[in-house]
């Protein structure tokens, strides 16, 4: 994925793929500006993750997350990323400002069709609405889940779609 890939940040429950629709776009990128990033289509999934790597990553008991289509996501200035290894064995890059420190993106070199984004880099993030909560198996015993989110112990089905074919190593 190159810096010129497309991603823009709302809400959206699985839908399989990105839907190219010039009507539905949204913006965002780091706290200082330097990376900022648009997306032409709705989620593909929007979520929050639990998982241990999340946590870290966030600061806090979970990360807000959502999957956009790569082919729709545009981005400008150059993330600084970090690779730590999934609970699956499979690596996650994690990009983030070098100037300012903001977390604002992932990458999952194993399905490059998909671009994760931090719900918090989005310009608007009242338009996330989380669908799912992922790795709820390893949420902290404090953490206060909405009680009308469905919870998968791990990784929950994803959409059926070529978005989400893995690339084998």
């Amino acid at each position: 994925m190159s810096t010129q890939d497309t991603a823009n940040g709302a809400s959206a429950a699985p839908s399989g793929e990105g839907v190219s629709d010039s009507s539905y776009s949204f913006t965002g990128g780091c706290a200082c500006g330097a990376i900022r990033y648009e997306c032409s289509s709705e989620p593909v999934l929007s979520f929050n993750c639990h998982c241990l790597d999340c946590q870290k990553a966030s600061g806090s008991a979970y990360a807000s997350c959502l999957m956009v289509p790569a082919a729709d996501f545009g981005l400008t200035g150059e993330p600084k990323y970090y690779t730590v290894t999934a609970h699956s064995g499979r690596p996650i890059e994690r990009g983030f400002c070098p100037e300012c420190g903001s977390q604002v993106l992932a990458r999952l070199p194993h399905t490059p069709r998909i671009v994760i984004l931090h719900a918090s880099s989005l310009d608007d993030p009242s338009r996330h609405r989380p669908a799912v909560d992922m790795f709820a198996s390893r949420a902290q015993p404090w953490d206060h889940m909405d009680p009308e989110l469905p919870k998968f112990p791990e990784l929950p089905p994803l959409p059926d779609s070529p978005l989400f074919e893995v690339r084998q190593p």
